[in-house]
């Protein structure tokens, strides 16, 4: 925890090389030198030319919004609960004056982008709403308060919109911070009553990502563990092996902070750095001095390793940590932007191109029409899933058989076929006028072209996405044509039940077979009747291929010859019915299978003409785009050139990532 070794380590090191800095900066001192010299050299040495390019790299592709296209990268997050001391250590970072009031002093996401710059005269801008704004340092914190209320609103409420503070001076570490709005419980007099809120869902978005450091300031005024700030990085970074603390407000509470620093009842995997904060109108250089005296001659105080102690050590602890953060993540970012590069660029080309003539929307009419012909030759005719083939509902020819089979179970099932109800009574009643033969309630046709319904209008939806109103259009072409194939189906059925009322009539010598077998019993089914048999009349006959009848109901016709007539004809009409079950489920078989294939290879056509129109209606509505789809296409432009301009920003400094890895001595 107090040593740089351990607080500082990681998959790729970078190792800042003092000697090779700008002349104008002089050298820093080592950290366990906190006295005079300390106190006058520069907050931390600039990087060197090898290693100023990874973090213009980041911040290249901060400003061109990345960010939004999914890619996370390295941030170093600054968050504290309310009057933690958060913004004194960040002007102590910078060397500028930032806003300070009552309350909460950072209402939006403040982007401190802070570069060493050799040149006497500093440089400081605002970028916010699509602009540059130069400011000069005296009033950076008026300029500040005026951008964040244009971009959040007079007053004290808050907003995610994210302002950009850039500081070109000599002497500031380079480094990129976003400090975020002070936490707090209560609202006040202007604030929301979600203000807490507001302000914990801004942070959880940005360090939630894992390539976020988390710089938690605390003050050594509190104990650690109630913070707000504490609770809300735990949850994200539960053994905080990105999260690095800073304790302000030392010369308040000295007593026991270097028992709370070394215990670290908090888990800061990055460890603590103990600073003291500017008081009233110290100059930076003063307050820097005064800290350095504090530390050495604090007799609770000076009892705290050196190696944590002072801004400088901050500054050098965060340069340190958010280089080798960039070099371990750049590989990753570089994968990343190249993939969603390549998922963007492969959809925009399966997007179709905007048609600007006739004969263009007639050639993707035609084109669209073939491509859904053959899908549904796939999913309704040879039985190739590979479109859809997780989505089983879609699957044709297999829940064409399946259908089939449920509907022959249906006819085996069904009230037609209980043989043994209410036995030979209907025989009886009308030998001379018999009813015929009716069909089941249930039939296969019905279900099966509502199947084929979803399926063409899932197949069509598909493959007209792009176009909306064709779309529409065509889903009602084709409904109307399934609707055509349905009546032809019910107008078959029907021809089929008709033919079977009018005669009963079958070549299959399986009929005279079943019925030879059937009437083998009618001797003794008959005597068990009419009492030739000596001893009691059963109520129940066991009939093989029937189970037990109930026979006590034919008592009461004592003419043995209508009985043994009845029998007969119903023993035919059991043998029939059988042939007649198989028949009408091949028929219905045939007969689907039939319209399947005309409407996949022949009828499918009709919906083409039925869009082109007499007067080519559906040629014209090709060529007005949806503009769900304008606004589609325009987004995955703008996206892939910010993805290019990234790529092509990161390729310049990959190559330096190899000589980084040479300082790993």
């Amino acid at each position: 925890m107090g040593s740089d070794d351990e607080s500082d380590s990681g998959s790729i090191d970078v190792i800042i090389d003092y000697e090779d800095s700008q002349p104008a900066t002089p050298p820093m001192e080592q950290p366990n030198v906190v006295g005079a010299a300390a106190a006058q050299a520069p907050i931390i040495s600039s990087y060197n030319d090898k290693i100023r390019p990874l973090l213009d790299v980041i911040d290249r592709l901060r400003l061109l919004m990345v960010m939004k296209e999914g890619i996370q990268l390295p941030t170093i997050v600054v968050v504290g609960d309310q009057s933690s001391g958060k913004s004194s250590v960040l002007e102590s970072l910078a060397g500028v004056n930032l806003p300070r009031s009552q309350g909460i002093c950072t209402r939006v996401p403040l982007i401190i982008k802070l570069q060493n710059h050799a040149r006497p005269r500093p440089e400081l801008y605002l970028e916010y709403n699509d602009k540059m704004v130069p400011v000069e340092e005296p009033q950076i914190a008026t300029a500040i308060n005026i951008a964040t209320d244009e971009i959040a609103g007079p007053g004290k409420s808050i907003s995610d919109i994210p302002l950009t503070l850039v500081v070109r001076k000599d002497g500031v570490p380079d480094l990129t911070m976003v400090d975020l709005p002070g936490i707090t419980r209560v609202p006040v007099h202007g604030q929301p009553d979600n203000i807490y809120e507001q302000i914990r869902d801004i942070i959880m978005q940005y360090i939630t990502p894992k390539e976020s450091i988390i710089l938690n300031v605390l003050s050594a005024t509190v104990d650690f563990s109630t913070c707000e700030s504490i609770r809300m990085s735990q949850q994200v970074d539960k053994n905080g092996e990105r999260t690095l603390a800073v304790v302000t407000k030392v010369d308040r509470a000295p007593e026991g902070l270097v028992d709370k620093v070394t215990a670290d009842d908090v888990n800061i995997g990055l460890g603590y750095v103990c600073v003291r904060n500017r008081i009233g109108d110290e100059s930076y250089e003063e307050a820097r001095k005064e800290e350095a005296r504090l530390f050495e001659t604090n007799a609770h105080l000076s009892c705290i390793d050196k190696s944590i102690v002072g801004v400088h050590v901050l500054a050098q602890k965060l340069v340190r940590i958010q280089a080798n953060e960039i070099a371990k993540c750049l590989p990753e970012i570089v994968k990343n932007i190249s993939a969603k590069l390549e998922a963007n660029v492969s959809e925009l080309e399966k997007m179709p191109k905007a048609l600007t003539s006739d004969a263009d929307a007639t050639q993707a009419m035609m084109r669209i029409i073939q491509a859904a012909k053959e899908s549904l030759k796939k999913l309704l005719w040879r039985g190739e899933f590979d479109e859809y083939p997780e989505d089983n509902t879609k699957h044709g020819t297999a829940l064409f058989v399946e259908m089939l089979n449920r509907f022959s179970d249906e006819l085996h099932n069904c009230e037609e076929s209980n043989l043994s109800k209410d036995f030979l009574t209907e025989e009886i009643k009308g030998l001379e006028d018999a009813k015929g033969i009716e069909l089941p309630n249930f039939l296969p046709f019905e279900a099966f072209l509502h199947y084929i319904d979803d399926v063409v209008m899932s197949v069509l939806t598909r493959h007209w996405e792009m176009y909306y109103h064709v779309k529409v259009f065509a889903k009602g072409a084709a409904h109307n044509l399934v609707q055509k194939l349905r009546e032809q189906s019910i107008n078959r059925v029907k021809e089929i039940v008709e033919m079977e009322k009018l005669t009963g009539y079958t070549c299959n010598p399986d009929y005279m077979m079943e019925w030879n077998k059937l009437m083998k019993e009618q001797d003794h089914f008959i005597n068990q009747i009419s009492g030739t048999n000596m001893g009691p009349l059963p109520c129940r006959v066991n009939l093989q291929g029937f189970g037990e009848i109930q026979v006590e109901h034919l008592r009461q016709h004592s003419n043995v010859s209508i009985l043994q007539q009845a029998f007969a004809l119903k023993m035919r009409m059991v043998a029939y019915w059988k042939i007649f079950k198989v028949r009408l489920v091949d028929s219905m078989a045939l007969h689907l299978q039939y319209h399947v294939h005309n409407l996949v290879h022949n009828d499918i056509d009709e919906i083409m003409k039925e869009l082109m129109g007499p007067d080519g209606h559906g040629i014209k509505m090709m060529l007005v785009e949806s503009p769900a789809i304008v606004a589609k296409r325009e987004k995955l432009k703008n996206s892939i050139k910010v993805l290019k301009e990234s790529k092509d920003s990161v390729a310049k400094v990959m190559d330096r990532i190899v000589v980084y890895d040479a300082y790993l001595v």
